[in-house]
């Protein structure tokens, strides 16, 4: 890992660089919120890096940056914002973007916000709609629930799934439901399981516990302001720059309804799917992803 810590907008972030200064930059957001960066690194700085000048962070309060203080004020602008301070402060005029689930959120919302800022993006399994996403995720469990012997909680969650409930409280549900599936829990979101993350290459459990916890600090404070349950579907026809849709055929968090509306709205999008890959293409199938990437990203 290539990583040090940049002050940007008056605090620390975590960031990693690879590949050459006069390669077409481009910038990875993690999903989450709080997950890091570290898995796509691990899979993919290796891959990319001869074709592009690649760089991944940590978003602000998450895992290796400097932690958000308690009477700190903190909000979803405050990642956009710094996305664009970090490209200045580089000295990139232009680059283009990867996000990653929650990333693919704020990859949206950034190229909304500053589009001469940027040239393509790549969303990888994105959500653009968390109460979409949400009732999603709540089905996808309530089967494995039925699977691994707990049809009591699987008609539970299907009920769940179906309710009124308001999306903070339904969040919080879908929390608690997936939790019961223990060990179980990752088949929500991957479909490949050949080609692992291995964690503790370079942190022990240890720091990896000290990371989660500022993270959950980050995530709190996001669900607190509330703004990431405004739904982003109504800004995809508002965005000119190109677009790939990158979706894993088994990825229960883009449903169907965001590639419904991607499909009818985005002016210039495409979409590709990974045959063999649940949430996280970019290392169920990481050769693969790299293809798809460099030939959406490269220049013409």
């Amino acid at each position: 890992m290539k990583g040090k810590l940049i002050e940007i907008r008056g605090k620390k972030l975590y960031v990693e660089c690879y590949g050459s200064h006069d390669s077409p930059a481009v910038l990875y957001l993690h999903g989450g919120p709080g997950e890091s960066c570290y898995d796509f690194s691990y899979h993919q700085s290796r891959r990319l890096e001869g074709r592009f000048r690649l760089i991944a962070i940590d978003q602000r309060g998450v895992c290796r940056s400097e932690a958000i203080k308690d009477d700190e004020v903190f909000g979803l602008d405050d990642l956009i914002e710094d996305c664009e301070a970090l490209r200045n402060h580089l000295n990139i005029k232009k680059w283009s973007l990867i996000g990653h689930s929650f990333g693919g959120f704020l990859s949206l919302l950034y190229v909304s916000r500053y589009p001469h800022s940027i040239n393509k993006v790549v969303f990888e399994g994105p959500t653009f709609d968390f109460e979409l996403t949400a009732r999603s995720l709540i089905r996808r469990t309530a089967k494995l629930l039925k699977k691994h012997g707990q049809p009591e909680l699987h008609d539970r969650g299907l009920a769940l799934a179906d309710s009124n409930l308001p999306i903070r409280e339904l969040t919080e549900k879908y929390m608690e439901l997936s939790d019961e599936l223990g060990e179980n829990r990752m088949e929500i979101y991957r479909h490949n399981h050949s080609n692992p993350t291995d964690y503790y290459s370079f942190y022990s459990e240890e720091e990896w516990d000290e990371f989660y916890d500022k993270s959950e600090v980050h995530y709190n404070l996001l669900r607190e302001e509330g703004e990431i349950f405004h739904s982003l579907l109504p800004t995809i026809k508002h965005v000119t720059n190109p677009m790939l849709l990158a979706i894993g055929k088994y990825d229960a968090a883009t449903c169907e309804k965001h590639i419904e509306i991607f499909k009818k709205d985005a002016i210039d999008g495409k979409i590709h799917v990974f045959d063999h890959s649940g949430h996280t293409p970019h290392y169920e199938e990481a050769d693969k992803f790299k293809e798809i990437v460099i030939a959406f990203l490269s220049p013409q």
